[in-house]
């Protein structure tokens, strides 16, 4: 395993212990990192519940501190390392931030917009273009939104 992956691992490891937060606070277990270099410029979950705010996905709360802590918007170079394949909301912010590369563990079937549903990092009329690569730690992440989703169920109301 070269160095590359090596972090990959460990970046996406600080992802998924921000996903447990999430399922800690009753929220849906997704977790997200920026790094730029090998600095962690933000770390976030979700918060939509807390926060009563649709828009308060992990990789939203992300991108607005990594933007606030570089006091700038264009986060390039930076990449992001989230424990679900983000939606159509969160690829469009990623683009918009010009993020260098989005790293994803589990793939969601049915509001991925990277490749499972929409495609959003390859569309040609957009002005930017973010590297992805998913798989990472897919395994651990999924489980951890299968089990959530699973309990979920059999929780009386």
């Amino acid at each position: 395993m070269g160095l590359l992956e090596r972090n990959d691992e460990s970046w996406m490891r600080e992802a998924l212990r921000e996903a447990k937060k999430a399922e800690a606070e009753g929220e849906v277990p997704v977790g997200a990192v920026i790094v730029l270099g090998e600095e962690v410029v933000a770390r976030a979950h979700n918060q939509r519940e807390l926060l009563h705010d649709p828009t308060a996905h992990a990789e939203m709360i992300a991108l607005t501190q990594a933007a606030e802590h570089l006091e700038n918007w264009r986060l390039a170079g930076a990449r992001m390392y989230v424990t679900l394949e983000p939606c159509a909301m969160c690829a469009g912010a990623l683009v918009l931030a010009r993020v260098e590369e989005v790293v994803w563990a589990a793939a969601d079937p049915r509001a991925g917009a990277i490749e499972s549903v929409f495609r959003i990092l390859e569309e040609p009329r957009l002005n930017h273009r973010v590297r992805s690569r998913g798989g990472i730690l897919e395994i651990e992440c999924r489980d951890l939104l299968q089990s959530f989703f699973r309990r979920r169920r059999t929780e009386p109301d």
